[in-house]
């Protein structure tokens, strides 16, 4: 069922029920503090919540105990000091500890590809699961938050019931995370909707109990925030559907700059004359490099591989052909940049040797350090592999793509990336490139070439400005 909350209407029956800590409200833990993790017990503390986060890095919970956030997400770092200051907020590497203070226990490892299939790796499931599971000493409720395999959470069921003691009854339910990476701090105080799967009214009265402080702000913001509630496989299928969906709407409109390209039209006055339609929006409509990231690219593959493994691949086989379309952004970028530089594309590519491409953007999208999977850098090591030097510059994410690719030449600004460059590549929108001016890069760049692989440019602004302009599906 729906439920819309607040609404004018009466809210169905929530079972009250009194946390197993006998506090007044759950107090919540949250096992793994990666991006999830972390976001999500910083903001719980914010909303007034007792909160612990756990992991296994030593490194990792130091520096959130001292008040450093791990990740670049904007507005986290004030609300971790402010919440550990209040003391609603710590963390801890021990198990025992976790186990002892929460009542309702959130689940939010990594589920990465495997490295043998398409399919997602659970080990880090696994083990959170069943190493909470032999320290609990009173009822708790297990929440899976990580993205999973449809199926996962009677999985899981299992491993409570084979690590935990019956007496205990401890229950198991699911509540996925809708985080938007730059975005994830109001993702989580003021979600779009919830969504939990459970399978007692104890387990749902918990959920609520544990989610009142995101329906007590939004009443106060005079806001509806929708409460599906449901079975553990629509729980888990609601993010990987989701995500699955956004990927195609993304590779089509990138299908649509790929016909563009051929046929002499403009992607970008396509997806806003389409994007008028009502039934369609314009939303996720920016043709360019392509989706990349911790989710989406692993989300989709994963996702064909269980439909796959339950007997319903061919209702998915679209999203083969989705991921397909993203890659080839990739190399498109390389086939206009030996293009703008008078380089032969032959079968095995361009050589690029003697040239020096700026490349600006190394995280997978702006206001993130995130690189994981990003295209941008993906670009950039097929630049450097057909031998140009490539000079990489991203606002956020230096230190991650160092470590992601240390055989590429990182520059400390803007400018100094671009100077001597033969051809620049904007690969992220960041808005220091967006705004940047075309008349002053001019200046320092050893000819005025441009690939906008966001098509985030104001083409006749630099066009004007004497640079030769390639977009992605733009004449």
């Amino acid at each position: 069922m729906t439920i819309p909350y607040p609404n004018t209407q009466p809210m169905p029956a929530i079972p009250a029920v009194t946390p197993p800590s006998g506090a007044p409200r759950p107090r919540v833990t949250f096992l793994g503090t990666g991006y999830l993790g972390a976001t999500y017990a910083i903001c719980y503390a914010e909303l007034g919540y007792d909160v612990l986060g756990y992991d296994v890095d030593v490194d990792k919970i130091a520096k959130l105990n001292a008040g450093e956030v791990p990740i670049h997400e904007p507005g986290l770092d004030e609300l971790l000091k402010r919440n550990l200051a209040a003391g609603r907020l710590r963390f801890s590497t021990d198990i025992a500890e976790t186990a002892e203070f929460g009542d309702v226990h959130f689940i939010c490892v990594g589920t990465p590809q495997r490295a043998d299939g398409l399919g997602a790796d659970l080990t880090y499931v696994e083990a959170s699961v069943s190493s909470l599971a032999q320290h609990l000493t009173r009822k708790a409720l297990i929440v899976g938050k990580s993205t999973v395999p449809v199926g996962t959470a009677e999985w899981v069921e299992q491993l409570v019931g084979k690590h935990s003691s019956p007496d205990l009854g401890v229950e198991v339910a699911w509540s996925p995370e809708f985080l938007q990476e730059g975005f994830a701090v109001d993702d989580v105080l003021r979600p779009n909707r919830i969504v939990v799967g459970v399978k007692s009214e104890w387990a749902n009265g918990m959920l609520y109990a544990a989610h009142k402080g995101v329906f007590d702000l939004a009443a106060t913001e005079d806001r509806e925030v929708p409460l599906v509630v449901t079975d553990f496989a629509t729980a888990e299928l609601v993010k990987v559907a989701a995500n699955a969906f956004l990927a195609t709407k993304i590779s089509f409109i990138n299908a649509m700059a790929e016909v563009c390209e051929v046929a002499g039209g403009d992607v970008t006055q396509l997806a806003r004359a389409i994007g008028y339609d009502p039934r369609i929006g314009n939303r996720f409509l920016q043709a360019g490099l392509g989706f990349g990231g911790a989710c989406l690219p692993k989300d989709i593959r994963a996702f064909q591989a269980r439909a796959q493994e339950l007997g319903a691949g061919e209702a998915l086989r679209f999203l083969h052909e989705v991921d397909l379309i993203n890659l080839r952004r990739r190399s498109r970028v390389l086939q206009l940049s030996a293009d703008l530089l008078g380089r032969r594309y032959g079968p095995a590519g361009p050589d690029l040797t003697g040239t020096r491409i700026a490349v600006l953007g190394a995280t997978f999208k702006p206001n993130t350090d995130d690189v994981r999977d990003a295209p941008a850098l993906a670009v950039a090591a097929l630049l450097g592999k057909a031998g140009a030097d490539v000079r990489v510059y991203d606002p956020e994410g230096m230190e991650n793509a160092r470590r992601a690719m240390p055989e590429l030449s990182y520059q400390p600004s803007m400018n100094e990336a671009v100077t001597g460059a033969d051809l620049v590549c904007v690969l992220t929108e960041w808005a220091d490139f967006r705004n940047a001016d075309p008349v002053v890069l001019g200046e320092l760049v050893a000819e005025r070439r441009v690939v906008d692989g966001r098509n985030c440019l104001d083409s006749a602004l630099w066009i004007q400005a004497g640079w030769e302009y390639r977009g992605m599906g733009r004449p």
